[in-house]
């Protein structure tokens, strides 16, 4: 790759990460000295859907790049701008998050300052730990508790039955106090934000059918193991997040029960009944197991939502004091048909998390592209699959035909693929998988990519290791601690688990071969690998830039001004030549992780060898830029042709 300009969102290149509206926010762009030459460089907005511009200055030149510096006004609660580049001979180049172009671009894939409250600091600093209960840890309480009635039993060395009705009736007995039991495991591994699946009462494993909102599933440990759980998890310094159905319900639920075969009920507007005697009524995807909400209805956003008493803010408060939650199915709460309400349902949860625990996060479910969600006026991030997940799986998988059941019991050869009817896991190069990264992230802003969870698979997919490329563990999970996002250890993946879908991958933990050679080599991996993201900020919230993408090799850093991440991911050998001028201090890189070789050569260039699969990671010093612009300053800004403004003293900039 030649040496090109760059921006992001992180401090490094915007002086504010969480402006007000009204605020002046100094953004700003390095190009390789020596670049055009440049007649001009500028910022345009859309404010209101009206063109804005402001100039950029030239601030110096610091290790072979030029420093160009703009300030832009935030006008909108999401304020979109990219780059243009006016070159001496007539070109002109248009920078904007999905790469540089020299035609026009579009707005929805510009950089965006957010003026939406900004999530809690220590989001970046997470790594999570997905949690099944059913299928985590079984303690004697659990004995305390009959099998009830819905329930097919299971011992936990049985096979999981991926076939209903044992898909979601097969009940392994996991419970809260076996959470407990097993922190130590999760304290070792360094994770430090456990996301739990439901754990309110219900009549399915999963239990997504929630049968009410109030308290904790009996069969779990109830309300006050729940309790002893978060202040466990706390006192360990791992955070909690809850799990909340908010498109539907349980048709077991006391608000559904009060209002099937009662008209009149006042819960009735809760769902969409579609008959004068209410027992038919809409439900997610067909299944009447899962009535779907209404969500027009105020006395549902005030019992959900907004009320003192509701459900989202009674686990947030004493004696609970969850950490936050994440949303399922996140991208279809509200919808139907017509019908869109998910922004009031999102702005609603985030309103009544800042008022409640301002430092509580909130991720939804959007599995596919969820750009249009992820605007910074809900979510702080989401469980989606495409910029991450399923590139990933693509790049480093070996798919063979390992046969499965489907929900139906039809016996399936083609690989299980997200749901994806492609007869099987595309596969990909290493520079299809940056591309796919960068085609489903460059319309999400930067503040938000960060906490979009960053999983190889869920309880709802597949485990990668079924289908992985032999030595291709190291390059995954490296890279999901490495990349910008949230990283995320499904339970079960540090010691190898396969599963061959959705089903089959919610297996019970193996508790006891954790000192089996490839149990602990796995467990090692994790546990070395997120030590690393752990101590090194710039992975955490560093900028982010590709230095060298082949067909089998990616090359990227991870910067902040007091450090620089050189990260390598090779599916086979590696080979790499970075242009001269790309990073500096390469001569005094300290090795991280991995076994891979670094030289920096006569004319500067720095080649990277390594024997794949490998992935490898090295410490270089942080990148210097010019000083930042005295403040307060003014500056003008143009808006459209005719309409040129000086920016008032109120508009004074908020530097970092």
């Amino acid at each position: 790759m030649t040496l090109a300009p760059h921006h992001d969102g992180s401090a490094l290149y915007v002086s504010d990460q969480a402006p007000a509206l009204g605020d002046l926010v100094l953004v700003r762009l390095r190009v390789p000295h020596g670049y055009g030459p440049l007649a001009a460089v500028r910022t345009r907005s859309n404010p209101d859907h009206e063109p804005e511009w402001s100039d950029a200055t030239l601030l110096g030149t610091h290790d072979g790049w030029d420093w160009w510096e703009a300030p832009v006004a935030v006008r909108n609660p999401r304020h979109g701008y990219r780059w243009l580049l006016q070159h001496e001979d007539g070109t002109v180049e248009w920078l904007n998050q999905a790469g540089l172009h020299r035609i026009e671009t579009v707005d929805a894939d510009d950089f965006a300052l957010v003026a939406y409250p900004a999530p809690p600091a220590w989001l970046t600093e997470s790594v999570m730990y997905q949690v099944f209960p059913d299928r985590f840890a079984r303690s004697a309480h659990a004995d305390e508790h009959p099998t009830p009635e819905w329930a097919i039993p299971a011992e936990w060395t049985d096979p999981v039955e991926p076939v209903m009705p044992a898909r979601s009736q097969q009940f392994y007995g996991g419970d809260l106090h076996g959470v407990i039991e097993k922190l130590d495991h999760l304290t070792a591994l360094g994770v430090n934000l456990l996301y739990l699946t439901p754990i309110f009462p219900a009549e399915s494993n999963h239990r997504y059918d929630a049968g009410s909102f109030d308290r904790v599933d009996p069969l779990l440990g109830g309300d006050d193991t729940y309790i002893a759980l978060i202040e466990a998890a706390h006192a360990r310094g791992i955070r909690v997040i809850g799990d909340l159905t908010s498109n539907h319900s349980g048709d077991s639920h006391e608000w559904f029960r009060a209002a099937f075969g009662h008209p009149g009920a006042p819960e009735e507007e809760f769902y969409y009944f579609t008959d004068d005697g209410n027992t038919e009524y809409v439900s997610w995807l067909g299944y009447a197991s899962l009535p779907k909400f209404d969500w027009s209805s105020d006395a549902l956003r005030r019992r959900f939502i907004t009320g003192e008493d509701s459900v989202v803010a009674k686990w947030l408060k004493p004696p609970y004091r969850i950490d936050g939650w994440r949303i399922d199915v996140a991208n279809m709460t509200g919808r139907l048909g017509a019908v869109d309400l998910n922004a009031d349902v999102r702005q609603l949860l985030r309103e009544t998390m800042l008022r409640i625990n301002p430092d509580a996060i909130l991720l939804g479910e959007s599995t596919n592209d969820a750009t249009s969600d992820l605007q910074g006026d809900g979510w702080h991030g989401a469980m989606t699959y495409p910029g991450f997940t399923r590139p990933l799986w693509g790049w480093l998988s070996e798919p063979s035909d390992v046969p499965y059941r489907d929900v139906d019991g039809v016996e399936v050869t083609a690989p299980w693929f997200f749901g994806q009817p492609i007869g099987g896991i595309p596969r990909y190069t290493a520079r299809q998988f940056a591309d796919t990264v960068t085609r489903f992230t460059a319309g999400i802003p930067w503040r938000v990519r960060l906490g979009n969870m960053q999983p190889l698979d869920t309880h709802d997919t597949a485990r990668f290791a079924t289908h992985a490329a032999p030595g291709a563990m190291p390059v995954a999970v490296g890279l999901s601690l490495t990349m910008p996002g949230l990283p995320v250890v499904y339970a079960g993946d540090e010691f190898g688990l396969p599963g061959v879908d959705g089903e089959s991958s919610r297996t019970p933990m193996p508790w006891g071969t954790e000192d089996e050679p490839a149990v602990a080599e796995r467990i090692a991996l994790y546990r070395d690998l997120i030590a690393v993201r752990r101590a090194h900020p710039a992975l955490q919230s560093g900028g982010f830039r590709w230095l060298h993408v082949d067909d089998e090799t990616v090359v990227f850093v991870r910067e902040t001004a007091d450090e620089t991440i050189l990260v390598l991911a090779t599916r086979g050998d590696a080979d790499a030549a970075i242009p001269a001028g790309s990073v500096a201090g390469a001569a005094s890189a300290q090795a991280l992780f991995g076994d891979a070789t670094l030289a920096v050569a006569d004319d500067g260039a720095v080649l990277i060898s390594a024997d794949g699969p490998a992935f490898a990671v090295w410490s270089l010093p942080g990148v210097s830029a010019p000083a930042a612009a005295s403040v307060p300053v003014t500056a003008e800004v143009s808006r459209g042709v005719v309409d040129g403004a000086e920016v008032t003293p109120a508009d004074e900039v908020k530097s970092s």
